[in-house]
């Protein structure tokens, strides 16, 4: 009996560690590939071959870098709500209301994911969107026009609507300082793993062939260090 015991906790135990996770992008123009967004009204900014990835040298779906790392790690796509020019608050270009398209209003549309890869910022910083303060709890809609309480808003919702899932934010190089700072602190007092990008090879502002290798190979190494033994 108890072989018969310790074999059905092996079998268990490896169909566990072997059982393929779903995963979920909440992006922007970095993570979109035309054809392969959730829902397919989200704007692209990379195509293939005869579409507005002619800008960069991005031209498949298997050179983006969340194909790359899903593929390695032999995980499977649940969606990828990702959305070019989209800020994680509702301030957008020329301080135009981006609501319709912000993270925190696209994040309702994930699926049942196990892993949730997170990963904006580029536009609030590239829009000058207002920086705010950090706050988490009592948010108004005047809050969500503000970079901090929008991302602790984001990610204070994120836990509570995907309460199995492990969420990873990824925070892109170059971008301005506060935003970096705020986006490190906030990740901090949520308890989020936050991937901070370095050296990213990029083409027109967006990451290149190269650059997609790039953030795929620093992701994986940040979330093995990181990975309950």
């Amino acid at each position: 009996m108890r072989k018969i015991i310790l074999l059905i906790a092996i079998i268990c135990y490896a169909t566990s560690a072997t059982a393929q996770k779903k995963v979920s992008v909440l992006g922007d123009s970095y993570s979109t590939f035309e054809g392969f967004m959730t829902p397919s009204c989200n704007l692209s900014w990379y195509a293939g071959e005869d579409g507005k990835g002619k800008r960069n040298d991005v031209r498949r779906v298997e050179e983006t870098w969340w194909h790359l790392l899903i593929n390695k790690q032999g995980w499977t796509l649940e969606a990828n709500n990702s959305y070019s020019g989209a800020t994680i608050c509702f301030t957008g270009y020329r301080g135009e209301d981006y609501s319709d398209r912000s993270f925190i209003t696209r994040m309702y549309n994930l699926g049942n994911p196990d892993i949730i890869l997170i990963f904006g910022g580029t536009n609030d910083s590239w829009a000058r969107s207002p920086i705010g303060i950090n706050k988490y709890s009592d948010w108004t809609r005047t809050d969500l026009f503000q970079f901090r309480q929008a991302f602790c808003y984001l990610l204070s919702s994120m836990r509570k609507l995907y309460p199995q899932a492990r969420i990873i934010n990824i925070t892109n190089n170059q971008l301005k300082q506060d935003i970096t700072t705020a986006t490190e602190e906030i990740c901090n007092h949520y308890g989020v793993i936050n991937i901070q990008l370095r050296d990213i090879d990029k083409q027109h502002g967006h990451p290149s062939v190269k650059g997609m290798k790039e953030i795929a190979q620093q992701i994986e190494e940040a979330f093995l260090q990181e990975r309950p033994k």
